[in-house]
């Protein structure tokens, strides 16, 4: 195996290399306030503040029941084992086929993976990064017990469409919307239309905890497994103990399980910054304007890039900024990534590209019929993000990042 480097967060926030980095940074002295008041209090481990944050996220975003975790990879590996634990009526088992996106994060995929899934990729719209939901209807088959929904990066698809149907079929709809916090598809907000929504306060998502994440549901009994699997697999925290008298119930599990707590420092952080999401939400959607509306005024402007259209009914969340180059210079994009970042603006690729084209999904066996995804495989070859501050962006800055995406043409 080959090494791998130490992470070095100079990579993601390095004023010094990059003077429009991709993230700055969005904790004022109001949320460190709340994360040190829970650290002089000497009890830092989940407790009252990851009990307040919950009830304030699950009455804000409308779903009867919110369950916090450390990260957002967590809620989603915590809503895929409750979809197939033996305490749920309709789950799914080993064996059993999953459907996905080709364009996703590691961590949307490899849940259901270690869950024994059957994967199959279906492709995106790389106008929106999303998936038309009759693909998904058309790759389902009699062994599809899973659907896994990501609206990626601020978007969604007919999300209705989809949970109607997977109603229908008795299909479970897990709904990744760690990339999408704040955004809504008809008025409803994203995350709110499967058995399972999921969300990440990852340091470069809609708002922060450092790290942290939430699972939503609205099924009482899919929140007491949620609340067991989180900790360990008992009842500590579920109403279950009077069912085992004989057993001191500090101590009774009824279920396998797995330790993905936050702690109440993380949750203090995460509902102060949970009280910024609307202004954090407009400030990206006026930056993400700005920059587009300078790059086309601009008399060197000759459609060099294109820029995500926002589907019909959806209201975007966005956290960075999705651009794609002119097909026509495709051929450029290596260079001209490497030198728009030594000139000062950080990228990334639009998450990890077409997850197919992965070493690891080789590895597994994911894809052995080498299906293309040809949306995908466009966001990987044209597209890149750079940052969406919090922050309202100056002309000093929107300045800098035209003249500096307009060395395409000297590329």
């Amino acid at each position: 195996m080959k090494k791998v480097d130490n992470y070095n967060p100079d990579l993601l926030l390095n004023k010094k290399k990059y003077f429009y980095p991709l993230l700055e940074n969005a904790l004022d002295k109001s949320d460190l306030n709340e994360g040190k008041k829970v650290i002089s209090s000497g009890f830092i481990t989940m407790s009252k503040h990851t009990s307040i944050f919950e009830k304030k996220f699950a009455k804000k975003i409308k779903t009867k029941y919110a369950l916090m975790v450390n990260s957002g990879s967590s809620a989603n590996l915590l809503a895929t084992f409750a979809s197939c634990n033996p305490w749920r009526k309709n789950r799914f088992k080993r064996g059993d086929h999953a459907i996905i996106q080709s364009l996703c994060w590691s961590t949307s995929l490899w849940p259901l993976v270690q869950a024994g899934l059957k994967i199959k990729f279906v492709d995106v719209d790389p106008m929106t990064l999303n998936v038309n939901i009759d693909e998904i209807i058309s790759k389902v088959n009699s062994k599809t017990k899973l659907i896994m929904i990501i609206n990626v990066l601020g978007l969604s698809s007919d999300l209705f469409k989809l949970k109607k149907f997977c109603k229908k079929k008795k299909i479970i709809l897990i709904e990744d919307n760690c990339e999408s916090l704040g955004a809504k598809y008809k008025n409803k907000n994203l995350g709110t239309f499967g058995d399972f929504g999921t969300f990440s306060f990852f340091y470069s998502h809609q708002i922060t905890s450092g790290e942290g994440g939430m699972v939503v549901c609205d099924n009482k009994n899919d929140y007491e497994i949620l609340k067991s699997l989180r900790s360990h697999g008992w009842v500590r925290d579920t109403k279950t103990a009077k069912k085992f008298p004989k057993l001191d119930p500090r101590y009774i599990f009824i279920n396998s399980g797995f330790n993905l707590r936050p702690t109440d420092i993380q949750a203090a952080i995460g509902s102060s910054q949970f009280n910024k999401l609307e202004t954090f939400k407009k400030n990206r959607i006026s930056n993400r304007k700005k920059i587009i509306n300078s790059l086309k005024k601009d008399v060197r402007w000759k459609n060099q890039f294109y820029f995500l259209s926002v589907p019909k009914n959806v209201k975007p969340s966005y956290m960075v900024f999705p651009i794609f180059l002119n097909p026509k210079l495709k051929n450029k994009k290596k260079r001209f990534i490497k030198k728009i970042e030594k000139n000062g603006l950080q990228t990334r690729p639009i998450i990890s590209g077409s997850f197919v084209n992965q070493p690891a999904t080789k590895l597994y066996s994911l894809n052995d019929n080498r299906e293309k995804f040809k949306g995908a495989d466009t966001v990987e070859e044209l597209g890149f993000v750079i940052g969406l501050h919090t922050k309202k962006i100056n002309i000093k800055q929107v300045d800098f990042i035209k003249n500096t995406l307009f060395l395409i043409d000297k590329t």
